[in-house]
């Protein structure tokens, strides 16, 4: 019987499983035969805990993405720097990600992998998303094996498998474009793939989609909460529905999700009431908004919002994933880079059981002690809130009132030596001195009721280090994939390119429910996304998002907030860095995001900040190492990159793609 190689610590392995293409040249050192790697997969998979434990992979694969690369990363920051509201902020690391223009190219992940002396993921998400994709054929390929399962059985499992495979398909068409489509387990090494096609891969998608909505269970007829159930199935293949341009089809599927599929948006508080680690500092008015993204909540019954979640937590702490997000994600408050008027450090990480201890300013241990790996930018904190031209007071989401929102003026100096103590912290001295050295990094307000996560073990350690003692660095949650608030949102963009004026109503139903005074009497595409950008933010991957609305625009033919239209054969083909022209994406990151305003002095070993984004940055390049390996074929490098060739033979209709991967090199 043959074995193939389980080990998937590197891409190159991925090649005897059909998960991907080779990553970088197969050493000898991986050649030699090591027994923990290799199994028998007509063995594995010849039963149903077979395919249980693959299916587990795949689940746990998936969070993955929220949550890890590093002790100084998650890897979803990514998304959010290559969009609107994020860029790298960790001014200590010369491989800080600020001129995407010219830093990011087909080689500049081969000097920074796994390299913490970096502020961005791509590596990661061109490896493991191919990881993901092996995992879930190797599925879809064994699972018409299985004796022991009836045919509705086995199309449940194959249907799952596809929305895995689709799952990463999805996000790899609008963060790489054109890319190889692998979609069988192969026994010998394939170094002759050809790209295919962005549109190609997704007609593919929507077919496997349409199949898992079909066969795979509604989440209340499944036993286990956190598995990819109907509801799931139904938001991706809206999505790939828009993306193709079958809008109709988009709100036929999210007409289901909304009305008759036993969803319904929270109104009210439910589940456990979460003080918030310290409500002497900073104490947290019960509310919706709060409740709902509290881990405890997230997966419970009560709660008719979810439709799909990914459980993270339990009672073996070790069997699950930090998220560090109040350590990735907070400022870096807690040294004498922001200083009091009388030039005293403003806010001091006091232990609990020091002499000076006060539980009214204890903010390592209501806020974290964070790092700032990734910051929002100004449109993020402050303009995104603005509806009709003014602020909207109510919004439980923007609310400091409530304590879900961290604004920098709520901390207060809480250093004993200085005659600020107990005073707000200010960024400006009487005399218009900055009294920050680095506001990239320790200056700006935060989300804190999507970002702040118990860690109890660590919250009974009254005495230990830094990030043990307390939620200091964030803890073991569950998170969202979906909810219905995203498919109100995803209905109100298929209601904008088919013209109805409806799609206002959609996006007010999720405002409403966040107690917003400002509504909307029309919206158009920017007042779109900018509700999904309040209500799924650090959820939805932003941006993937923004490229598939770029796609949906060129294809629709609709014009942005600001009028501009764009073609479909050039919203993705055009370089430069000036104001005109470009994507959707290009125009929101530059004129909303933080990227092409100038450079930005700051007292860091990172020196001056240029965040520079170019027009071509819309995809992001195909590895060379990817390239070269590839030596019996040749892979399309995106435009604007070194290697870019417009003759470089694709693959233009997916069925052409999936017979080549029979064919031996």
């Amino acid at each position: 019987m043959k074995k193939i190689t389980g080990k998937l610590s590197h891409i190159c392995l991925s090649l005897f499983m059909g998960g991907a293409i080779l990553f970088s040249g197969c050493s000898e050192e991986f050649l030699k035969p090591d027994p923990l790697s290799f199994y028998e997969p007509g063995a594995t998979f010849n039963s149903e805990s077979g395919l249980m434990a693959a299916m587990a992979i795949c689940d746990r694969h998936l969070k993955a993405y929220w949550t890890t690369d590093s002790n100084e990363m998650l890897t979803l920051g990514t998304e959010y720097i290559f969009s609107d509201l994020m860029v790298g902020a960790a001014t200590d690391k010369l491989g800080l990600l600020d001129n995407v223009a010219s830093m990011l190219t087909p080689i500049s992940d081969e000097s920074t992998l796994n390299n913490l002396d970096r502020t961005n993921s791509i590596w990661y998400f061109w490896r493991e998303t191919y990881n993901g994709i092996l995992y879930a054929n190797t599925i879809i390929q064994y699972v018409d094996g299985v004796a022991a399962l009836d045919e509705a059985t086995k199309n449940s499992y194959k249907g799952r498998a596809y929305f895995h495979r689709a799952f990463r398909y999805y996000a790899l068409a609008f963060q790489y474009g054109n890319v190889p489509l692998v979609t069988k387990v192969v026994e010998v090494p394939k170094q002759n793939y050809r790209s295919t096609k962005r549109d190609a891969i997704l007609q593919m998608l929507v077919k496997d989609l349409e199949f898992a909505v079909q066969w795979v269970p509604e989440q209340k007829d499944m036993s286990l909460i956190g598995m990819v159930n109907k509801g799931a199935c139904r938001m991706l293949l809206a999505k790939c529905y828009l993306a193709i341009g079958e809008y109709a089809k988009a709100k036929e599927q999210t007409d289901i999700l909304i009305n008759s599929s036993g969803y319904s948006l929270m109104q009210d508080n439910f589940g456990t009431f979460n003080d918030g680690g310290e409500p002497a500092t900073w104490p947290i008015t019960r509310n919706v908004i709060w409740d709902m993204h509290r881990a405890e909540n997230k997966l419970i019954a009560a709660n008719k919002e979810v439709i799909m979640g990914m459980p993270n937590r339990g009672a073996e702490a070790e069997s699950f994933i930090k998220m560090l997000t109040m350590r990735i994600l907070y400022p870096f408050v807690f040294n004498n880079q922001i200083q009091t008027k009388d030039s005293k450090q403003a806010l001091m990480n006091i232990k609990r059981n020091s002499a000076d201890y006060n539980s009214k300013y204890d903010y390592m241990r209501a806020f974290g002690r964070g790092i700032a790996t990734f910051r929002p930018s100004y449109f993020q904190t402050h303009t995104l809130w603005k509806v009709n031209g003014k602020m909207d007071e109510t919004d439980l989401r923007h609310s400091s009132a409530t304590g879900n929102w961290v604004r920098m003026e709520d901390y207060r100096v809480n250093n004993k030596a200085s005659s600020e103590f107990g005073k707000p912290i200010v960024l400006f001295s009487d005399n218009g001195k900055l009294l920050c050295t680095d506001t990239i990094r320790r200056w700006f307000d935060v989300p804190h009721y999507k970002f702040f996560l118990d860690d109890p073990v660590n919250e009974a350690n009254i005495s230990g280090s830094d990030g043990n003692r307390g939620a200091t660095d964030g803890g073991i949650a569950d998170w969202y994939l979906y909810r219905l608030a995203e498919a109100y949102l995803i209905r109100a963009e298929a209601k904008f390119y088919l013209g109805d004026a409806t799609a206002k109503d959609d996006v007010n139903e999720v405002r409403k429910r966040a107690k917003c005074t400002e509504l909307y009497t029309t919206v158009n595409i920017g007042d779109i996304m900018n509700e999904r950008a309040r209500e799924l933010y650090w959820e939805e991957w932003r941006n993937v998002e923004l490229t598939r609305v770029s796609l949906c625009l060129a294809r629709s033919g609709k014009p942005d907030e600001w009028g501009n239209t764009y073609n479909l054969n050039t919203f993705d083909k055009q370089s430069g860095t000036d104001a005109s022209g470009g994507s959707y994406w290009y125009q929101r990151v530059t004129k909303y995001g933080m990227y092409n305003k100038g450079p930005i002095s700051i007292t860091a070993t990172k020196g001056s900040l240029n965040y520079i984004m170019d027009k071509k940055n819309i995809y992001w390049p195909i590895p060379n190492s990817e390239i070269r390996a590839n030596n019996k074929g040749q892979l399309a490098q995106n435009y604007g990159y070194d290697g870019y060739d417009p003759a470089t033979p694709v693959w233009d209709n997916w069925e052409d793609a999936v017979a080549d991967e029979s064919k031996t090199n």
